[in-house]
């Protein structure tokens, strides 16, 4: 296993790469504002984070990422366009694997730049190509922008909408919500009794939670609009069902989604950002033909990303994270910049996975 020291010259050696591409260093502190983290994960972020209480800061947490602090900064006080590098520890808790990592060392390289965002993308992939070149590593891509604008164009309501978007990141509950708004499933057995009761808090029903009576009945009313509403039609249910499974290499992952399109136009303006990547890719070299694409790609692991998303793993050690993680967050730069925003995409290296996967190799 690789040691610290190990651990911080390689680090340090890719920082300095990412330097040479116009980046300027960056630092945030060790312990971030809690509130931020939470507005942005919810409370799910508790059962990653180490959480520590300040009596003039309040509730803070151990730093689980950079992208967040980084992204603050530049909304703060950057100027456009912008490159950044750093590294560093994040933490994060392990209660469910213990043998991971739980302190481990991250070197970022983020971009700023609203000329050209199909070229970010490319810049910034290529970039991280580079730095792991000589491991035996898959890339994997996606597009998070893609499914986001298949499901905000769906002939539906927009509750409907809203709470497909909210569970985007959970596969398992989108595909119950999808197959009930699709008519295929039925709510739970006891719901169309207390949507059928004349007064509802009349039901001998326990209640769990501190809802007061009028939040009860406006939640009631709206699950009886829901059930009076009519289900998502079929084409447009087979559209997202093979849009899911698009997993191809990048052109040929394109000329299907493309099929998709006849029955989902509102995907439309996001193929056509795909399009504009895929040759601002071969611009810099990368062997699209060879790269895969995975339209599901990053919906349970990468909350905040919403356009094109990558990660870098090593398929001969199933056990290990990913090596490499990236991509496009430009609804992150709106919600954090108080009225403004920018495009923005970056990415995080584990130098520590390196050098394991290095050593291991050296062996085989």
């Amino acid at each position: 296993m690789p040691n610290r020291s190990q651990i911080q010259a390689r680090a340090a050696m890719m920082r300095v790469r990412f330097e040479a591409a116009g980046a300027h260093v960056v630092d945030t502190p060790l312990l971030q504002s809690a509130g931020m983290l939470l507005d942005l994960y919810g409370e799910d972020i508790r059962a990653r984070a180490y959480v520590t209480s300040d009596a003039l800061r309040g509730e803070q947490m151990l730093r689980p990422d950079f992208t967040l602090p980084v992204v603050q900064m530049h909304m703060s006080e950057g100027a456009e366009p912008a490159r950044y590098t750093y590294s560093g520890e994040v933490f994060r808790r392990q209660e469910h694997d213990p043998d991971r990592a739980n302190e481990y060392i991250q070197v970022g390289y983020e971009v700023f730049d609203r000329e050209d965002p199909a070229g970010a993308d490319a810049e910034v992939f290529s970039l991280f190509a580079l730095q792991l070149r000589g491991l035996p590593l898959r890339a994997a891509t996606g597009d998070i922008g893609i499914l986001t604008a298949a499901v905000a164009g769906l002939k539906t309501t927009d509750r409907r909408k809203v709470a497909l978007m909210r569970h985007l990141w959970r596969p398992r509950r989108f595909r119950v919500l999808l197959d009930r708004y699709a008519g295929r499933k039925q709510g739970p057995e006891d719901r169309d009794a207390l949507l059928d009761a004349d007064d509802p808090l009349s039901i001998d029903a326990p209640l769990i939670g501190k809802r007061r009576a009028p939040e009860i009945l406006e939640r009631i009313e709206a699950l009886r609009e829901d059930r009076a509403a009519p289900p998502i039609s079929d084409y447009e249910l087979a559209g997202l069902e093979t849009l899911l499974n698009v997993r191809e290499t990048m052109p040929f992952a394109l000329e299907q989604l493309r099929d998709v399109a006849v029955d989902l136009p509102q995907i439309t303006p996001a193929l056509d950002r795909l399009e504009a990547r895929i040759a601002a890719l071969q611009a810099r070299g990368v062997d699209v033909n060879r790269l895969d694409f995975e339209a599901s790609y990053g919906r349970t692991s990468m909350e905040y990303y919403d356009g094109f998303v990558f990660g870098f793993y090593a398929e001969g050690r199933p056990d290990l994270p990913p090596v490499a993680t990236g991509g496009r967050y430009d609804a992150l730069t709106r919600q954090l910049g108080d009225g403004s925003e920018i495009p923005a995409i970056g990415g995080v290296i584990r130098p520590d996975l390196m050098l394991e996967i290095e050593e291991s190799a050296q062996w085989a």
